[in-house]
């Protein structure tokens, strides 16, 4: 059991169940469509409960005249604290010290050590905050604008629903009961065990759930509203739902079907059965995060959990599959046993963002989805956590504000590969082993990274600790030297390692060390170590026996070594050949790929060698690696968008993607599956992008067939034609994306549509899509994209962005504040410039428009545009030559 810190001045240890805790979340939200919050008035009773299975209520451990809580947005109008068997003394003042987001309860006499129960009775905001417990705007099938009242917690927003002790470490059980219009769906964390026709009101029903385990107040969930539902039973006998639209039931299918093959898929990894009777996942209208792993409860983006058979595209799909495989990793990785403080978020985050691809992989293995993590998570990971101003993965936490900012790619992607990499260090034996008893050992308490360390070492026998805390405790990453000399029939292998930053070679006095996991291959069998070492030094040499001089050697087989590689020349020609015969394996050629993308970044070789070895991928078959090289191309062409030769680049894109192109064509091919369908809206979307004509006439001819109804564009197709055509087209183009927009029934289709409208390359139109991003058509989480999509479409579009930014900064802050959309938004906003004096007066804006959690955001935003105009003034002119270089003697293909 922990204690409350210093500073709370705690009368009791733990926080109790609530009962009843009595709503009426929709009343007054039904009887008007006006977006004004609702007041709501709650009665809570609080019993301290202990985190033993004996459920014997807690006592006040030391006499006291005062209790301190967490409490937001929140007016008490009564409260009372009666001990066992005594009489009631009501409290007589409310100190709120809002800053804190904390109320002291006064009370007139001591309260005495003992048992006892505490009586609020409160007023609080049904907010529209997309935090605590707020509004979601929904239109009935009918087209009536209606409202449900949902509730989201993490990380400290508990307390804008109730008065609680509101930390991950001051767990309790929850008895919750919710009075709402007798035709509104009511879900909470458990069962329904009682459903009553609520006396004062005959329009109204009282719902009584099952007491909850042992769990943190930010898992605690309900949600109230009109729903459908399809239901299944996992083989393990557990009750799946699915709730959905209403009307929509249908597309709740694909997720039903995921969730049951991973609950048993979970049960059996851990060796843990999933403690809840029954699992709910829900679609939510307006939902900030992606999902949210409430217990029992997870509620979703419609996005994240609804697929149409017919309208749904193959990412949507796989996008559905991960999220689902995430958050129910939760209802044992961060449910059953918890981070003991924020600091351990990553405990959370990085294993289910790891353990999701292990489920998908199962459920889906045509997927090949780990040769996507590394092009999803892996590198976006190392990108930002070259920069200066990355963070540990473990981070002190204080303020409430400062967890939001770690809610980042170190917590969830850097977590995830580093747990990626310790698992292939320990094995799955021994990796499954320490896992159960981890959480065998924690379950319904709290835990800490050095926890999870020590039963892994236990269950394998390795140094865990040592290595992981050079991965946890110190940001960053190391970048691999390495050079060899053929001895007779061995190769000599030297390897040095220092830490890799974006800005070029590490400058520091002590340069950090890491203890790497090191995995070499060969030519002989690419798809086998021929040899693991733990690198536990600076510098190394290695013998690898039997290997013969016209074999190559490569390091960080399948890409799993959180590290980058700089090859010798020698060595780095010697692999080039097995990108353009295949003899790498894909996830191989990717690593290589994006190994030599970062280091010309840093500047540590030159973009032009890049370039070249992208030529070589013109045999390429494989999704993901075109994906990586799409993203690096992508961030190349933003960079050149500040010069006057971006055309050129735009051909090089053509000559790259063009031949993959002819091969795939526009429709598919019998045998075709899942990447193929990837790959196909990846190379037209680019070709299209770039402006390659036979594509862009194609998009244009199909697009007219889509909008006259004479052919509808499969899913597949629809983000690429839709972004070709905006491209290169005009106001009218523009208009009939946003009456497609209007009539889409689908938040899918809406959010596919809103993605690519930035694309549209006139000023007026660029400013005729951010007004829209604010508007009434597009929901609060999606301005976000919008915006970033016009940003990221075109050297006028940033420009127009960060304007509207600013001049629109009050209402998007006060929409936005507090949470991680914020620091989205700064970030696809600012972050593609290329000017030292816009680093200057982003700096200067946010010192004048503070925006406290997203501090960190901004400083790695001002940082990336420095090292992009660095970059610029480095290779702009040798990348020019180049080009002109290609133009006047074409490459044979």
């Amino acid at each position: 059991m922990a204690s409350l810190p210093m500073d709370c001045s705690p009368t009791f240890c733990v926080p109790g169940f609530w009962n009843p805790f009595t709503i009426f979340p929709t009343q007054e939200a039904e009887a008007e469509e006006s977006l004004e919050p609702r007041r709501r008035r709650l009665h809570l009773v609080t019993e301290q409960d202990s985190v033993s299975k004996k459920k014997q209520p807690k006592n006040v451990r030391q006499a006291t005249n005062q209790i301190v809580m967490n409490c937001a947005d929140i007016d008490i109008i009564t409260a009372s604290y009666a001990p066992e068997g005594d009489e009631e003394i009501h409290a007589t003042g409310f100190n709120y010290q809002n800053e804190d987001e904390k109320v002291t309860l006064s009370f007139p006499s001591t309260l005495q050590t003992g048992m006892g129960t505490l009586k609020i009775d409160f007023v609080g905001e049904l907010n529209d905050k997309m935090k605590g417990f707020y509004r979601s705007k929904y239109t009935t099938p009918s087209g009536e604008v209606r409202y449900a009242a949902v509730t989201q917690f993490e990380a400290t927003d508990a307390r804008r629903a109730f008065p609680c002790w509101d930390e991950p470490a001051i767990k309790a059980t929850f008895d919750i009961s919710l009075v709402v219009p007798k035709d509104r769906v009511a879900l909470s964390n458990m069962n329904v065990i009682d459903r009553k026709p609520y006396p004062d009101d005959e329009n109204l029903v009282e719902v009584k759930f099952a007491r909850t385990p042992v769990m943190s107040t930010y898992l605690v969930a309900f949600v109230v509203g009109e729903y459908d539902f399809v239901e299944t039973r996992s083989k393990d006998g557990v009750c799946v739902r699915v709730y959905t639209p209403v009307g929509k039931a249908e597309q709740g299918k694909f997720a039903l079907e995921v969730a049951a093959k991973t609950l048993p898929f979970y049960k059996d990894y851990f060796n843990v059965p999933y403690p809840l009777p029954k699992i709910d996942l829900i679609a939510i209208a307006d939902f900030a995060a992606g999902a949210m792993e409430n217990w029992g409860l997870v509620t979703y983006r419609e996005t994240a959990l609804l697929i149409d058979p017919k309208n749904s595209c193959s990412s949507s799909r796989q996008w559905v599959a991960l999220v689902v495989g995430h958050e129910l990793a939760h209802q044992w990785f961060g449910n059953l046993v918890t981070m003991e403080w924020w600091t351990h978020l990553w405990l959370n985050e990085g294993f289910a963002s790891w353990i999701e691809y292990l489920c998908v992989d199962h459920c889906f293995p045509e997927y090949d989805i780990w040769t996507q993590f590394v092009s999803a998570d892996y590198t976006r990971a190392q990108e930002l956590d070259a920069l200066d101003n990355s963070h540990p993965i473990e981070v002190s936490v204080g303020h409430p504000s400062e967890v939001d900012e770690i809610f980042d790619a170190i917590s969830y992607s850097k977590g995830a590969s580093v747990i990626r990499m310790l698992h292939d260090y320990i094995g799955d034996k021994d990796f499954k082993k320490g896992m159960n008893m981890y959480l065998t050992k924690f379950q319904q308490k709290n835990a800490a990274t050095e926890d999870l360390w020590e039963s892994l070492e236990n269950a394998s026998g390795k140094p865990i600790a040592a290595v992981m805390n050079t991965w946890t405790k110190q940001m960053g990453f190391p970048l691999i030297y390495v050079e060899a000399e053929q001895v007779e029939d061995d190769r000599l292998l030297r390897l040095s390692q220092k830490k890799f930053c974006a800005s070029g070679s590490y400058v520091g006095e002590d340069c950090p060390q890491w203890m790497v996991p090191i995995t070499i291959s060969t030519s002989e069998d690419p798809n086998q170590a021929k040899l693991k070492i733990l690198m536990d030094k600076p510098e190394m040499n290695v013998v690898l026996k039997n290997v013969k001089p016209d074999q190559w050697v490569k390091l960080n087989l399948g890409t799993v070594g959180f590290y980058r590689t700089q090859y010798s020349s020698a060595m780095l020609e010697s692999l080039l050949p097995g990108i353009r015969d295949l003899s790498l394996p894909p996830v191989d050629r990717l690593g290589l790929q994006n190994d030599l993308f970062s280091l010309a970044r840093a500047g540590i070789i030159s973009t032009v060698e890049v370039l070249k070895v992208m030529e070589a991928f013109v045999n390429e078959p494989n999704y993901t690696v075109w994906s990586d090289l799409s993203c690096n191309l992508g961030i190349l062409s933003t960079l050149l968008s500040h010069t006057d030769f971006y055309e050129e680049i735009q051909e090089f894109v053509k000559d790259v993607f063009s031949p993959i192109g002819e091969r795939l064509g526009w429709d598919p091919k019998p045998g075709e599956g899942h990447l193929d369908a990837l790959l196909r809206g990846l190379v037209l979307g680019k070709l299209g992008k770039a402006g390659h004509k036979a594509t862009l006439e194609e998009a244009r001819r199909r697009f007219k067939d889509h909008v006259e109804g004479k052919q509808i564009l499969s899913a597949d197709l629809r983000s690429p034609v839709y972004l070709t055509v905006l491209k290169h087209g005009d106001g009218t183009t523009l208009d009939i994306m946003l009456k497609l927009h209007k009539q889409a029934d689908m938040q899918e289709e809406k959010n596919r549509i809103e993605r690519v409208l930035g694309a549209t390359p006139l000023p007026d139109l660029i400013q005729k899509v951010l007004t829209f991003a604010l508007s009434e058509e597009v929901r609060p989480q999606d301005t976000v994209s919008v915006i970033g999509g016009v940003a990221g479409g075109s050297k006028h579009g940033r420009k127009a962005a960060w304007k509207f930014i600013k001049d629109n900064w009050e209402e998007l802050y006060n929409r936005y504040q507090g949470g991680f959309l914020i620091s989205r938004l700064i970030k696809l906003s600012v972050e593609g410039f290329a000017v030292d004096k816009m680093a200057g007066e982003v700096k200067a804006f946010f010192e004048s428009h503070p925006a406290p959690s997203a501090e960190r955001t901004i400083q790695q935003c001002c940082e990336n545009i420095l090292l992009n105009a660095a970059w610029l003034k480095r290779d702009a002119e040798s990348i020019h030559q180049y080009l002109l270089q290609r133009k006047a003697s074409p490459p044979t293909v």
